[in-house]
């Protein structure tokens, strides 16, 4: 890999995974494409950490992520299980056999208009369904999602959107797709739904070999792997997925960092008692589980609540976004997850991620809280030190994994990535003689700017921060979110809703946080509350009475890792 990259493996698990990947490959193609159009450097962040070189059987160069996806029977629209780049499986039979060939075709779904706008702004769909590429330089990024008779950019509509590959504009290897036959996406019948089912699903040879295939596919060709990141369904059966994934990830890859983000779409509704349920209980041993298997643990959600009670979903200031749709939801928090994960993605002075773990997660506190502006707030004009103190002494981020809010709470370690801010924005450009207002404006670089506010924040707590140049991507096909912001990602005051935006500061953390000890003491409590006799299609997808006495026993083990004693209410 160039530039000696440390690969990462990423490992996609799920429906809603599917849509917060969609989005992050997607934010991670424009970056790419921004640097291959602006012929620069590509800069602070190494795109050989997540994606991997290769070459057609046409001999044309291909840059692919690095990517193992589950998802269920009917989840791929109009999106080939094996991909686009490489030669149809038609074509090769016709090779093998000289003889008569009949080919009968059935379209299952139409192709969403905006992935068809797609295919013909980046390449031509040939009469017999193979798409022929256009050539991209460097093998790397994708050229502007535009036409010679669409000069806008093409944006998807949020109700064109009924799976996440209708909006991915990333090409994936034969190699990524895995798909998990004996369940349905679609409809009530047939649905993955126990976590119980889902550890099932990896004890079955057949999936558990094709898993450990592709993955020996993947790691093989790394010079040197530092480890694996997991997207996750947390609220239905694919929690047992995972958790039987960094099971295997664990027992085979010994030392390599697991670092999982558990993941749960927007708020529920109190009228769905069993989804609500099963949600609940899937939760809980999905996040146990990963916990045990795991580097490092974070639930992700914009839900509000982890447990049966049910929270407005979290605002941004600066954001409108409809909190049922995932379209909208995995986009924010594939914004948050393309900041956080910085550290291990550095081509300089990166952070392995064991070292990350390590630092997040002492004395047994695997589970971590994420929080983040998005977009961070700076009107022209201001420096980053009078950002900062706008914000006085409150923990200035939006929480993201429904552990209610920081305020009020210890923290015990935490990792900070601030991006997109301008240099000569850093620091104050006081006139000479002019007395600073505050410590922060006396600083002399934005290294220094964040590091004495994190202290001023949380004084005496191990803290590791990183301030980048590099932007969030934002272009399409990213919804329309953005309430108040100019073209480069300023806040404006007044700007019309739903402003064009294609790149934003983000302000992104990870913490280790006394409020997760209230959040999975709640989560016990729920579970003690439960009549199981109730449930039983969940007990019957393979939980025992005794696995729910065990969970509840180890739920309460790891809450203890983050009693403070000073600040704890009960």
């Amino acid at each position: 890999m160039a530039g000696g990259a440390r690969e990462v493996l990423t490992l996609q698990l799920g429906h809603f995974a599917g849509f917060v990947g969609a989005h992050w490959w997607n934010q991670q193609d424009a970056a790419l494409g921004q640097a291959t159009d602006s012929k620069e450097p590509l800069g602070e962040l190494c795109p050989d950490v997540l994606y991997r070189t290769g070459r057609t059987l046409h001999g044309q160069e291909t840059y692919t992520p690095r990517l193992i996806l589950m998802d269920l029977k009917g989840s791929l629209s109009s999106l080939k299980e094996e991909g686009g780049l490489y030669r149809d499986k038609q074509l090769d039979a016709a090779i093998a056999w000289q003889g008569k060939l009949t080919t009968h075709k059935e379209e299952l779904y139409p192709k969403n208009p905006y992935l068809q706008d797609f295919l013909s702004a980046e390449g031509v769909l040939s009469s017999d369904g193979v798409w022929r590429v256009k050539s991209i330089p460097n093998g790397k990024g994708s050229p502007p999602l535009t036409t010679a008779t669409t000069p806008k950019p093409l944006i998807p509509t949020e109700a064109s959107i009924r799976v996440w590959s209708d909006f991915l504009r990333v090409h994936l290897h034969p190699r990524s797709i895995c798909m998990i036959q004996k369940y349905n996406h679609d409809g009530e019948a047939g649905r993955l739904e126990a976590f119980g089912q889902g550890e099932s699903v990896l004890k079955e040879p057949k999936y558990q070999e094709e898993l450990e295939d592709r993955l020996h596919f993947y790691v093989e060709e790394c010079d040197y792997l530092q480890g694996f990141q997991i997207l996750c369904d947390l609220h239905d059966g694919f929690s047992g997925v995972g958790a039987k994934a960094a099971e295997l990830l664990q027992d085979e890859y010994s030392g390599r960092g697991i670092i999982t983000w558990g993941l749960l779409p927007g708020p529920y509704h109190r009228g769905e008692a069993q989804r609500n349920i099963y949600r609940l209980l899937n939760t809980a041993f999905g996040l146990v589980h990963l916990t045990a298997h795991s580097s490092l643990v974070c639930p992700l959600s914009l839900g509000g609540s982890l447990g049966l009670r049910p929270e407005q979903p979290v605002n941004f200031p600066y954001l409108h976004y409809d909190a049922t749709l995932p379209f909208h939801c995995s986009a924010i928090l594939a914004t948050a997850l393309d900041t956080v994960t910085v550290p291990y993605r550095l081509c300089s002075s990166p952070v392995s991620m064991v070292h990350l773990a390590d630092m997040l997660s002492f004395c047994g506190k695997k589970v971590v809280t994420a929080g983040a502006i998005i977009p961070f707030p700076l009107a022209p004009g201001q420096s980053l030190p009078d950002s900062l103190m706008q914000f006085g002494g409150a923990t200035p981020w939006t929480p993201l994994s429904a552990c209610g809010e920081p305020s009020g709470t210890r923290c015990f370690a935490q990792s900070v990535v601030l991006r997109g801010i301008d240099r000569a924005c850093h620091t104050s450009q006081l006139t000479p003689g002019t007395p600073p207002p505050s410590a922060l404006h006396a600083c002399t670089t934005g290294e220094e700017v964040l590091a004495q506010y994190l202290q001023q924040q949380q004084p005496g707590v191990m803290s590791s921060s990183r301030l980048l140049l590099t932007p969030c991507r934002v272009a399409p096909p990213y919804p329309h979110l953005f309430s108040s912001c100019g073209p480069p990602g300023m806040v404006l005051d007044g700007s019309p809703k739903g402003a064009a935006v294609e790149s934003i500061p983000v302000f992104g953390a990870l913490c280790s946080s006394s409020s997760l000890h209230q959040t999975l003491e709640a989560l016990a409590r729920d579970l003690t509350k439960l009549d199981l006799r109730r449930w039983a299609s969940f007990m019957d997808a393979g939980v025992e009475h005794d696995d729910i006495a065990e969970l509840l026993q180890e739920l309460q083990s790891l809450a203890q890792c983050y009693q403070d004693g000073d600040s704890l209410v009960d």
